[in-house]
């Protein structure tokens, strides 16, 4: 397949700048790939899917407070400073992107407040930099989230607000490291897990840390030539061990989101059996990708040409993915990452 074959049109209004509340409350789409059926739910009603021994597989990534504000040493000049990832926790070296970027020179230092300051110490791309944070700052992770504002996604053209803190970030979030939530976790509520774990429905982590490549247009028509950002991933042996039960025992493995999909589906034993492991992927899961993990897939509405439109494709089937994104266009669902959700059976 190719590039154009993902285009559709996205109108402004239909991209959600808020959630709503409660989260279980959003509306659910379910595509149903053996009957190639349409059904619309509420995404409470996501547990009725499930059954005794089935498996749901979350991301246990937190989003950090990635945007810093600070003033450039001598000028004066306010400077964002978007944390990416760490690099080097013993020295403090982090991957950053600066705004304005022209300002920013190696051996420039930015300070955030009188506890928290950065030094450039290298130029990674034109906005990209890398930056050591002064070692008697504390905990980096801890500051960062006392003084950050959520990374919203730039589709959501509003001004940060305090309850985007709170808004963007999963229930299930534990391990810092992503600038973008796994959104399709955004959905659950404390009372839902509860209900799905009553049922019989083991709920096992994995780890993700989504960067910001999950929002970078793919600029090739011919797909195989596309490269994917890598990012970090964690299977513990533990999830391994309750997914391949149930793969075994015939049960239904349901995955939280397509960040989850990628890193179970990195991780795959000849026999096509999940095996545990730990650190970097670049997999991009496109058509006609054969699934070895992911039986039941929850998911969001996605951005036209997305990588993540692609995945899902290659999991519902594109024609009947695509007939469901007409509907929802037709039914005025809410796109992208405070958006609608949708379960793939």
């Amino acid at each position: 397949m190719k590039l154009t074959d993902f285009k559709y049109n996205l109108p402004g209004t239909y991209i959600a700048k808020h959630p709503v509340s409660p989260r279980d409350s959003s509306k659910l789409m379910v595509l149903n790939r053996a009957e190639n059926s349409i059904e619309q739910k509420k995404f409470s009603d996501v547990v009725d899917y499930m059954s005794r021994g089935d498996v749901l597989v979350v991301n246990e990534t937190k989003v950090m407070q990635a945007r810093l504000f600070g003033k450039k040493e001598r000028t004066n000049a306010t400077i964002e400073v978007f944390v990416l990832r760490e690099l080097n926790k013993k020295e403090n070296i982090w991957d950053v992107i600066v705004d304005p970027a022209r300002k920013v020179r190696i051996g420039n230092r930015i300070y955030f407040n009188d506890k928290l300051w950065c030094e450039v110490i290298d130029n990674t791309t034109s906005r990209g930099r890398t930056v050591r944070f002064n070692s008697d700052s504390g905990d980096i992770f801890k500051a960062i989230d006392k003084m950050g504002l959520t990374p919203l996604p730039p589709y959501i053209k509003r001004e940060t607000v305090k309850e985007d803190r709170e808004n963007y970030q999963a229930i299930f979030a534990k391990e810092d490291g992503s600038v973008a939530a796994p959104t399709a976790s955004l959905h659950f509520t404390p009372e839902l897990v509860k209900k799905i774990k009553k049922k019989g429905i083991k709920v096992v982590p994995v780890i993700l840390h989504i960067g910001l490549g999950t929002f970078r247009p793919v600029e090739v028509e011919d797909l195989t030539k596309h490269r994917m950002d890598s990012e970090y991933f964690e299977i513990p042996e533990k999830t391994v061990d309750v997914i391949n039960k149930a793969k075994k025992a015939k049960k239904s493995v349901f995955v939280v989101g397509t960040s989850a999909t990628r890193a179970v589906e990195t991780s795959i034993t000849a026999d096509g059996a999940v095996k545990p492991n730990f650190g970097w992927t670049d997999k991009f899961i496109f058509p006609d990708y054969d699934f070895k993990v992911v039986d039941k897939l929850i998911t969001n509405f996605h951005q036209p040409e997305s990588t993540l439109l692609m995945l899902t494709a290659a999991f519902a089937g594109y024609d009947l993915m695509m007939k469901g994104y007409k509907k929802a266009l037709r039914e005025k669902y809410r796109f992208l990452s405070y958006g609608d959700a949708m379960l793939i059976i």
